[in-house]
């Protein structure tokens, strides 16, 4: 969109926790968060606030009853033709019907690089980490994020003496300061449930390498264009793997869907992690084989 309308002014309309990733954005005129309400009162509301705006183009991805009931040139709606076998990233650039598929890519305010530069200062390699999911059978152990952080911060690791960065949101400080805590004091950078989405994305931009569970922090990542390595179970890679050259992932033997057929399955009281069977060694592997990918091109 930028590309094509390089003076194009942009409105943006998305969930209030997501609205600071687009503070930065320089064809941002606006962001307008949304908090779900009952009976669709969010969308009652998003609809009073555009309906006096004439657009020149409008794209839905939510496919929602308000991009149909505004005035605008040019409607690109999710629908019906979007083939859900695609990767989200595809399926966002089927939407308005492109050619080519153009990367996610996030921008920072200066307030909010001025917060990361607070949060990552200068000076040795930093490796920031996601350990926590905001759904517990998609968080590899502790345990093991640690022994891969030990590995890529050692003598012959990939990062020798690099400090850890652990990222995690509000309510996931259980899962992430395990991790944290594994390491020397001057090593520890935390950055646990600090800042908002958007500070946060631009503190992870200013990693030299990402590792994590699938959550919106390691998108967050690989959007920063920061080497990224998700680690996957109960998720569907070809839909929500990391996007770029720059990234790959580790998964589990087994399917989201084997992992989750087992009697009294129940996301909702699950509380126990369904990614026991990735075992270090294959992470480990991965990052590596990534590495020698990076080297070669």
């Amino acid at each position: 969109m930028a590309q094509a309308h390089p003076d194009g002014k942009v409105t943006v309309a998305c969930g209030w926790l997501p609205a600071p990733l687009f503070e930065g954005f320089p064809n941002v005129e606006a962001v307008i968060p949304m908090k779900k309400e009952k009976r669709s009162g969010h969308w009652i509301k998003l609809w009073k606030q555009v309906i006096g705006t004439r657009w020149d183009i409008v794209v839905d991805l939510r496919n929602s009853v308000v991009s149909r009931l505004i005035f605008t040139k040019k409607r690109y709606i999710f629908g019906p033709r979007i083939d859900r076998s695609k990767h989200k990233v595809e399926q966002g650039a089927q939407v308005m019907a492109l050619e080519s598929v153009p990367a996610p890519r996030l921008y920072f305010s200066d307030e909010q690089k001025a917060f990361a530069e607070q949060m990552i200062p200068k000076g040795c390699a930093v490796i920031g980490v996601g350990p926590s999911a905001n759904w517990i059978g998609k968080t590899w152990p502790a345990e093991r994020f640690i022994k891969v952080l030990e590995w890529m911060r050692g003598d012959d690791g990939i990062f020798p003496g690099a400090r850890i960065a652990v990222f995690a949101a509000p309510g996931e400080e259980e899962q992430a300061h395990p991790v944290l805590e594994a390491f020397p004091r001057s090593a520890q950078i935390d950055c646990i449930a600090k800042g908002n989405p958007g500070q946060a994305a631009a503190a992870i931009a200013r990693c030299d390498f990402y590792i994590g569970n699938d959550s919106g922090l390691m998108h967050c990542a690989a959007a920063s264009g920061v080497p990224t390595v998700g680690v996957f179970g109960p998720s569907y890679p070809h839909l929500y793997a990391p996007w770029g050259e720059h990234t790959a992932y580790a998964r589990t033997p087994e399917t989201f869907d084997q992992l989750i057929d087992f009697e009294g399955y129940d996301p909702k009281t699950l509380n126990r992690s369904l990614m026991l069977s990735l075992p270090v060694k294959s992470v480990i592997t991965e990052i590596n084989e990534f590495y020698k990918r990076r080297l070669a091109a």
